[in-house]
């Protein structure tokens, strides 16, 4: 699923979720490095629509690789680093 012409996105995203704080501007309510950040703000990131940058956070989800939080009415992203490093020990045994 990492390997698909938009897979550069995703691992991006992966990427920039390793330190939030550094990568996204504050958001209004959540902390980046504890919450994780919004679909907009990944969006602005990537210079995609919204629309676009959920169904990529959506898909990273969907697979395991990252979490959400609802704060409010918006939904954080932030990276589950057991299931990365799980993925991780998978391709390197050779998966």
């Amino acid at each position: 699923m990492l390997r698909t012409p938009a897979d550069h996105g995703r691992l991006d995203i992966l990427e920039w979720l390793k330190d939030p704080a550094a990568h996204f501007p504050a958001q209004p309510h959540g902390d980046p490095a504890q919450d994780g950040v919004t679909a907009d703000a990944v969006a602005g990131k990537l210079g995609v629509p919204r629309s676009v940058a959920e169904t990529h956070l959506s898909l990273l989800v969907d697979i395991g690789l990252l979490r959400t939080r609802r704060i409010r009415w918006r939904t954080y992203y932030r990276r589950d680093e057991m299931r990365i490093a799980e993925v991780a020990r998978m391709f390197e045994k050779g998966w």
